[in-house]
């Protein structure tokens, strides 16, 4: 049973189970300004574990591409990656944890079809201080289930990673009771950092031995929750049990939800008996490409070719979500990743179209189960060669300024990274090569001059609204709808042939990036203003419904951001009939009508058109 037999595999499962098969959330979630990426499965179901009502019912279940960046430089091992698929199923209200528990049970052992004497499970070993119980139900499914099968269940308290490292296993133990810092949840983590207000609720965890020799570095002994590698997480059941009332307190929930979230690859893994991640279908392909194309083996080049082969997969998916390579946010990331992967095929000596020989390789094992990399494939492919393209030119220009060095110490390289965008790596890699010795806390300097950068950046993003907002006055409002206005003038005066790509709004002005292959002309860009400043004379009504995505999209609403988006949407229209001016799929806030832009004889004005990004341009405009 490959990869994506099992992810149908489970759909089906559900399916059958009377639960909706709903669409994966983008990587990028435009309404959720709190992180950059979509980290887990659950994170586009938190509003309806939150309380909301799902539109597909009390039973969901999907397959959510998920992406931490914060793993980045993790990437090397066997198991981790940055990009990654998370089997999820969900009951709000509904069934609880015997239904839960013997459900996976039964599709880890008869659909998979998994060792289940490789199977250990922790759950939550209570909270007497907060009146909380141990949880010796989901506990006692467990022994049920394992003891049908002639497996031995024994129970242990293990509390702590560090008081399990300590005791470690016994024979015939099987179920592991954790302290909250391992088995409760919450969205801010154990019972007493819980927020007041908030859902919560123990958990129970799967994990798969793959019988490898304990590494003491960790800790004296093994046991489930070690990080030595022997036993990899493949799943978890979050019972939502509980409600934080006041600081101390928690009240029992009149209808818990289930949250089950699997890592579709480390069931693959699990099921191949190996912890290597990339054995699976969705890796080895890449995997063997990267042998063809280097004439290397991945027995001496593992390292390279795992980071290759995750970033390239992250990189794929963000650029099917409409996400391009920049020096911001999420784009920034993006950029990170390809130029990361890049670097490590130059050490495979694998330097010329490499974009071209891989990503296709990574949409065809896609496509088939997610119909967007089918029908962005070409787009995908051409963002990320012209992605490899400008790294081959800024590698270029950056040789050329090392020569240019006087003095090579942790400050220059720096500045060949910060100005020129010369990675670091390559900066040691020729110096090495020209005998050049770099002084020795070079290192220190290099990182000092980058955690300066990074606490810039985190000040000037700081209190950053979704939509690009910096704020929630009037003003802000005031560009927010002027920004939809522009985009809708741009569409009529050079044609629906791009996509936003990010906007920024201040008090004093707005900026709206997009996708487009020449520069804009200031004939076309007059037209532009002109259209912008007829609406808004117009003083056309600004309003909004919610929609299911789908129908939002019939309808011809505007998704700007590659059009993903969750189940529900909200469209803001201006205008309507053959005055309609914008229908875009947004979040807001707006103003109520267009004439309020106009106030105090104020008049849209476009102050700059210019080069973003590799195909990305850029304008900036002003109401005065």
């Amino acid at each position: 049973m490959n990869t994506e037999t099992i992810r149908n595999e489970y759909l089906k499962f559900f399916n059958e189970r009377s639960h909706a098969v709903i669409r994966r959330a983008p990587l990028v979630l435009h309404d959720d300004p709190t992180t950059l990426f979509t980290g887990s499965g659950m994170q586009p179901i938190i509003p309806y574990l939150l309380g909301k009502t799902h539109p597909e019912g009390k039973r969901v279940a999907d397959s959510q591409t998920c992406l931490r960046a914060q793993d980045i430089d993790d990437i090397g091992d066997n198991r981790h990656t940055t990009f990654f698929e998370m089997l999820g199923n969900w009951s709000f209200g509904d069934y609880f944890k015997e239904q839960q528990i013997e459900w996976m049970f039964e599709f880890l052992s008869e659909v998979v079809e998994l060792d289940m004497s490789k199977l250990y499970v922790t759950c939550f070993i209570g909270a007497p201080e907060y009146d909380i119980a141990k949880d010796t139900e989901a506990a006692a499914v467990w022994k049920r289930l394992f003891e049908a099968k002639g497996l031995s269940a024994g129970e242990a308290e293990l509390g702590s990673e560090e008081d399990g490292y300590k005791r470690g296993m016994r024979d015939g133990e099987r179920i592991f009771y954790y302290d909250g810092s391992k088995n409760w949840w919450s969205r801010n983590g154990s019972p007493e950092t819980t927020p007041v207000g908030d859902p919560c609720g123990p958990d129970s965890e799967m994990f798969y031995d793959f019988g490898t020799p304990h590494n003491s570095e960790y800790g004296e002994f093994c046991h489930p929750n070690c990080d030595c590698g022997r036993f990899m997480e493949i799943g978890n059941n979050v019972f939502m049990a509980y409600k934080k009332v006041a600081e101390g307190k928690f009240e029992k929930l009149e209808k818990p939800n289930v949250d089950h979230g699997s890592g579709l690859e480390r069931i693959a893994a699990a099921k191949l008996n190996d912890p290597d991640v990339y054995k699976i279908s969705l890796m080895w392909p890449i995997i063997e490409k990267l042998q063809q194309l280097s004439g290397k083996k991945y027995e001496s080049h593992q390292e390279s070719m795992r980071v290759i082969a995750d970033h390239l997969r992250a990189a794929t998916f963000l650029a099917v979500d409409g996400c391009v390579p920049s020096n911001k946010q999420q784009g920034y990331v993006m950029r990170r990743l390809v130029r990361r992967a890049m670097l490590k095929a130059f050490d495979l000596g694998v330097e010329q179209n490499f974009m071209e020989q891989i990503v296709p390789l990574i949409a065809s094992l896609y496509e088939a189960d997610f119909p967007e990399v089918a029908e962005h494939k070409d787009e995908v492919i051409a963002v990320l060669v012209k992605e490899e393209k400008a790294f081959r030119q800024t590698i270029r220009k950056g040789l050329r300024e090392f020569d240019k060095l006087s003095k090579i110490d942790g400050q220059a390289l720096f500045t060949l990274y910060d100005t020129y965008g010369f990675p670091v790596e390559l900066s040691t890699e020729e110096a090495f090569k020209r005998d050049i010795e770099l002084p020795d806390d070079w290192r220190e300097q290099f990182d000092a001059r980058m955690e300066e950068q990074r606490s810039r950046s985190r000040t000037a993003t700081k209190g950053e609204f979704k939509g690009g907002l910096g704020g929630d006055t009037l003003q802000h409002r005031k560009y927010h709808t002027a920004t939809h206005l522009l985009q809708s003038a741009l569409r009529e005066v050079i044609g629906p042939v791009f996509q936003q790509h990010g906007s920024n709004i201040t008090e004093e002005r707005l900026r709206f990036d997009f996708n487009f292959d020449r520069k804009v002309t200031r004939e076309e860009l007059d037209r532009a203003e002109e259209l912008v400043n007829g609406w808004i004379a117009a003083d056309l009504p600004v309003s909004y419904k919610m929609y299911p995505t789908q129908e939002a999209l019939d309808m011809g609403a505007i998704g700007p951001f590659g059009e993903r988006y969750g189940e529900q949407v909200k469209v803001y229209q201006m205008g309507e009939g053959d005055k309609l001016a914008s229908l875009e799929i947004c979040g807001g806030p707006h103003v109520d009508h267009t004439g309020q832009l106009g106030e105090g004889g104020k008049r849209f004005k476009i102050t700059k058109e210019e080069s973003s990004s590799a195909g990305i341009r850029r304008v900036k405009a002003v109401l005065a």
